[in-house]
């Protein structure tokens, strides 16, 4: 299976919080899957860290480069299809990364490992 990580699901996952799913956790594991990390989740962290809403135990350009070669994670680009795709979706949430990250599971198929009720909004299948 192939599944676009939300950015909580790749801070939670690389952290081993309590907070991942059971679902989320065996599917992240399971080798055999295809997960997905967006470049607009590396964006998201690196401004958090900056803006100082989040502390890494290494800088985000060490960190989450580190955390997807020890998770094996595939890495999806920001194209201009994905970033006019989210500008046209419906206001039902706020946070632009989120919007992306819809976009992106749109446009390329595959559902988003998310624990966000608000992204569950849009047409595009979520796992938790």
């Amino acid at each position: 299976m192939k599944a676009l990580l939300d950015t909580h699901t790749f801070l939670w996952s690389a952290a081993g919080d309590p907070k991942l799913s059971g679902d989320a956790y065996r599917l992240i594991e399971d080798r055999a899957n295809s997960i997905v990390f967006s470049a607009a989740s590396a964006y998201e962290i690196a401004i958090k860290v900056a803006n100082g809403r989040l502390t890494l135990s290494d800088p985000p350009a060490a960190y989450v480069p580190a955390r997807i070669a020890a998770f094996g994670f595939d890495v999806l680009s920001i194209e201009i299809h994905h970033s006019l795709h989210a500008a046209s979706l419906p206001a039902l949430h706020r946070d632009p990364w989120d919007r992306l990250l819809v976009a992106q599971a749109q446009l390329e198929g595959i559902p988003i490992i998310t624990a966000d009720s608000l992204i569950a909004r849009y047409d595009v299948e979520t796992i938790w």
